[in-house]
């Protein structure tokens, strides 16, 4: 399929403006025969999983806003919850994050919610197309079960369709393009925005960077009650605001540029792992002081740590990540509580 040219896409593949090159074969190699300094992870760690997950926010009085609760899987994945909505981001629950769900990376611990105990899920929201964030066997469970939307940058339908995803369902977006989540008529709904992030894409079946890539930022929207502005109240507002990092690199401007175009997120769920070592793992992922800067330069007003803890992807230790965002908020003068980092299946809400 083809996509209009744009100064992210030059008809063939896309690319991140502004962004160092991509690693080529022989740095790949390079690093796979160099590895002296492997950390070696532990072989599994018991952390049950939570029974349910925890409820949706709700709120009283149409004109309120509803909260939103945020509650970690695993790597990347969450479930975002408010109004009656149920999200997941980068759904993982594969053993290993690998071709077929039987090859690559093999987790260490449980996903913080067994997929059994996983409300419906309204809509799935996929940043990009790497196996540690696309997981096509837990795609088709989704589809099975409940049917979701599903929300992804440019170029992932086929991949819902192998899911078994209706492609009516499938809405594809460019970055900074906006789409809208119905939900619960009486609370209102959420605004989908793509944002940009300095990455890249391949799987076993397609060529490198013929998808694109990105974050989200989600703005509750909640109707404005009878007798304030506008006829009959139908005038939405922005309720609360949730920035999903996706997967990068740091980049000098992406993230000021995030804040400046679509607000201070009242949540940020940032990369803090996989980043070692950073002559190799700079271009791709953000070490822990670098996603307290995104923290900063996006206008957070908290952050949670992601990307991290369940599957060994880079050279350090499964506990260096956050250890080392510890030191950069200290470094940072920031109190260690405007960026958390949560146990598998626990939550917060805004």
């Amino acid at each position: 399929m083809s996509f209009p040219s744009s100064d992210h896409f030059n008809g063939k593949t896309f690319f991140t403006p502004g962004a160092p090159s991509l690693v080529r074969w022989r740095e790949i190699l390079r690093w796979k025969f160099s590895r002296h300094e492997v950390a070696t992870w532990p072989r599994w760690i018991d952390a049950p999983p939570v029974v349910a997950a925890s409820p949706s926010g709700t709120a009283t009085g149409a004109a309120k806003a509803p909260a939103v609760t945020a509650t970690w899987i695993n790597h990347s994945s969450f479930l975002l919850q408010t109004g009656g909505v149920n999200l997941l981001l980068d759904p993982v629950y594969s053993r290993h994050c690998g071709p077929f769900g039987l090859l690559g990376p093999r987790r260490v611990h449980a996903p913080g919610i067994a997929f059994d105990a996983l409300p419906r899920i309204d809509a799935v929201l996929l940043s990009h197309d790497h196996y540690d964030h696309c997981d096509l066997a837990t795609l088709r469970r989704l589809a099975r079960r409940d049917a979701p939307a599903a929300f992804a940058p440019l170029g992932h339908r086929d991949l819902f369709r192998r899911a078994g995803f209706a492609d009516a369902r499938i809405r594809e977006l460019d970055w900074w393009e906006t789409a809208e989540l119905g939900g619960d008529p009486e609370r209102g709904g959420i605004r989908v925005t793509l944002t940009p992030a300095q990455h890249w894409s391949k799987r076993l079946s397609s060529p490198r960077c013929r998808r694109l890539w990105g974050g989200f930022f989600l703005e509750t929207r909640t109707p404005v009650s009878a007798g304030g502005p506008g006829a009959g109240g139908t005038e939405n507002a922005a309720a609360r605001r949730v920035y999903f990092a996706g997967d990068s690199g740091y980049h000098a401007a992406i993230f000021r540029d995030i804040g400046a175009r679509l607000g201070a997120p009242d949540l940020a769920l940032l990369p803090i792992g996989a980043y070692e070592p950073r002559w190799f793992m700079s271009p791709q992922h953000c070490n822990p002081a670098e996603a307290v800067r995104m923290h900063l330069e996006v206008g957070a007003k908290l952050s949670v740590a992601m990307h991290w803890g369940a599957f060994q992807l880079t050279d350090e230790a499964r506990d260096e990540p956050p250890r080392a965002l510890r030191a950069a908020l200290r470094e940072a003068g920031l109190p260690p509580e405007v960026f958390g980092v949560l146990e598998p299946g626990a939550s917060v809400t805004i």
